[in-house]
């Protein structure tokens, strides 16, 4: 059946928050491309699980929702923010350029209904990269700006003016009181980041922790990008240890769930194991043989089939399950080799 227009420009918005998060490579190279992609030339991918998809987005691009009471989240299918509406002003949580002016759009249609303030007089950093906070100075100076003292650092190290630095700072736990709520706030060490932190609302049975579990779908490229992979494998027990019904993950268009959590435990739990196996197993003879001393076109070319060994029957058994399982998987599997050979010593070899 054809879409009709309403739904193929949403599903256009939609897309088109991705784009907006990924620079214009023409542009970059101050040329267009020489071999431009087409549609028939580019790679098929498994269907997307229906379970992973989230509202579609109205004419302007986000969709809107009650998350518990007065917590609301905003996506436009690929990022999220949310924000808390309270009898002091509004607390928002992360600002990601992609969804850029209509964050305010979506605090004015909900403060419009319920009769509430839509002015934003707190903004809760969840860590610094740009495409979560990158819209912050769409909200003014006299807005009270909230983040880790390493978030701090690091904004005061990027001098980026879309990223003011935060006002209030903690070095590892704060609570911030704003018109009758709490919210909680907790650095516990790097994980994704070195500055990204857990944000618990306790009344409205909800956490935030931006870039650790992608509802609904496996890790981003290289497993979320993360600085200390160790610890981001850690972060979601330290997430389940928190009292909450409601998970807001940063990206991807839904909410998320304390089995949406566990499930990403199992896919990273797979990977690893078969890492293991896939150390065990896989010949480096050939790949040396072949290569001589080009040690690294060896080095490459051997971990990529470790890789590969280990991601494949994850991405058998994730698919259908977990959104883009055979689009990251193999990814995933070489940052997590990496981190199994290197911060866990696991296959090291000492010469006799």
């Amino acid at each position: 059946m054809p879409s009709s227009p309403v739904t193929s420009r949403r599903s256009f918005l939609a897309g088109s928050a991705t784009l907006a998060a990924i620079p214009a490579v023409a542009a970059l190279t101050g040329s267009a491309l020489t071999d431009p992609a087409s549609a028939e030339t580019l790679p098929d991918y498994a269907p997307i699980p229906p379970s992973a998809l989230g509202p579609a987005v109205n004419e302007q691009g986000y969709f809107v929702g009650r998350v518990e009471k007065n917590l609301y989240w905003v996506t436009d299918g690929t990022y999220q923010a949310a924000f808390l509406t309270t009898g002091e002003g509004v607390v928002l949580f992360d600002a990601p350029p992609s969804i850029g002016h209509n964050l305010q759009r979506a605090i004015d249609q909900i403060a419009a209904a319920n009769g509430v303030s839509n002015e934003v007089t707190y903004l809760v950093y969840s860590h610094h990269h740009a495409d979560h906070i990158g819209a912050s100075s769409l909200f003014g100076r006299d807005v009270v700006r909230v983040g880790s003292a390493e978030n701090k650092r690091l904004l005061a190290r990027d001098n980026d003016p879309t990223r003011p630095v935060p006002d209030v700072t903690f070095d590892k736990r704060y609570t911030l009181h704003v018109g009758g709520e709490r919210i909680r706030l907790a650095w516990q060490g790097t994980n994704h980041t070195s500055d990204n932190i857990y944000i618990h609302l306790p009344n409205q049975d909800t956490l935030m922790l931006v870039d650790i579990v992608l509802p609904g779908w496996v890790p981003f490229s290289n497993f979320n990008l993360s600085e200390d992979v160790p610890a981001s494998i850690a972060a979601p027990a330290k997430a389940l240890s928190y009292p909450w019904k409601h998970y807001i993950g940063g990206h991807m268009g839904r909410l998320g769930t304390r089995d949406d959590v566990v499930a990403h435990q199992q896919y990273v739990a797979d990977i690893a194991d078969n890492v293991r196996t896939a150390l065990a197993t896989v010949d480096p003879t050939p790949y040396f043989t072949r290569y001589g001393n080009n040690a690294w076109a060896a080095v490459k070319t051997y971990l990529e089939a470790v890789a590969d060994y280990a991601a494949a029957p994850v991405i058998t058994k994730y698919t259908g399950v977990l959104a883009a399982a055979d689009v990251f998987t193999a990814s995933n599997a070489f940052i997590i080799l990496e981190s199994i050979r290197l911060d866990l010593g696991y296959g090291s070899q000492i010469h006799p």
